[in-house]
């Protein structure tokens, strides 16, 4: 009785422990480096492989794999609504690096499959 108590008491504790990615930057301007071209080349070019990252271009890709895969489960309220907003400005104004992201980050067509009616209701057309 008393292995299953413990039993119990860790499965607790480790889903109330549920791993959450960092919120260190999440007050970063995202309007800022959307509207700069350097800035938002520089982000890009970390993701697809071909330029330096900043750390918190590091930590977006390190992060990119798993919010995918877990439906960002793990990010704050302030992630997802500014992975909307990066979404739609890359869909909308920057369709070639969309392609790519999506080439690199998606090849099998598995995420915008399972995202395609969620993005089309809220307004985003994949």
């Amino acid at each position: 009785m008393k292995a299953i108590f413990v039993i119990l008491a860790v499965a607790i504790v480790c889903v109330a422990a549920e791993e959450k990615y960092t919120t260190k930057y999440d007050n970063i301007d995202i309007d800022e480096i959307l509207k700069s071209t350097r800035l938002f080349d520089n982000y890009f070019k970390c993701l697809i492989d071909t330029g330096k990252c900043s750390p918190e271009g590091r930590e977006l890709k390190r992060s990119l794999p798993d919010a995918l895969k877990t439906e960002c489960s793990k990010c704050s309220e302030k992630q997802k609504i500014n992975t909307d907003k990066v979404v739609r400005f890359i869909i909308d104004k920057k369709p070639e690096e969309w392609k790519q992201l999506q080439a690199k980050y998606d090849p099998e067509d598995l995420y915008i499959k399972r995202y395609k009616e969620r993005a089309n209701k809220a307004g985003i057309n994949v």
